[in-house]
């Protein structure tokens, strides 16, 4: 028993599942359920129909290219049975399936951390556009008064520079 891809969506279609449609011209299609089979009748395309694997694939939600999807390719060619390369041949394909499932999560938290730093600059340019929201007024008279303070100083410097001067250059102390 083998299981199956969908026609239309990408998904697995197990033993005793699913619709076959086949043409006229012998070409079988194998859809996973009446959905598929639908949107296939009205010829719709695959890659631009958003719940597919083809559209998340083609709009890079989804890792696309990656060296272990070759082995999830159909080979027709009749072996004969080896215990020991049954085995071996279970084995790798519990190894690639790990190695793919770890890339794959990968993909995603690489995808995620772009967007969440995308965020964080979002939420930055609002918290500085609307700041005076979140000052409290408190706040705001207390820095007045410290920029006042600061004015008054430089203005009483300026004053003893002018003292200076017009004592003939003598500093006192």
């Amino acid at each position: 028993m083998r299981i199956e891809t969908c026609y239309f969506c990408s998904s697995r279609i197990y033993p005793g599942h699913g619709i076959q449609f086949v043409r006229n011209d012998c070409k079988i299609f194998k859809f996973c359920r009446s959905k598929c089979h639908a949107a296939f009748k009205k010829k719709k395309n695959p890659r631009k129909v958003k719940w597919t694997k083809a559209y998340r694939k083609t709009v890079g939600k989804e890792l696309a290219i990656d060296p272990s999807f070759e082995f999830e390719k159909r080979r027709n060619v009749p072996l004969k049975y080896e215990r020991e390369k049954w085995i071996k041949a279970i084995e790798t394909m519990k190894k690639v399936e790990s190695i793919k499932q770890k890339r794959q999560g990968a993909y995603i938290m690489q995808r995620l951390r772009k967007g969440r730093e995308l965020e964080d600059q979002k939420d930055i340019k609002e918290v500085q556009r609307d700041l005076s929201l979140i000052k409290s007024p408190a706040a705001a008279l207390k820095e007045h008064m410290q920029t006042d303070q600061q004015m008054n100083d430089i203005l009483e410097s300026d004053q003893e520079m002018e003292e200076v001067i017009e004592d003939g250059g003598e500093v006192t102390l």
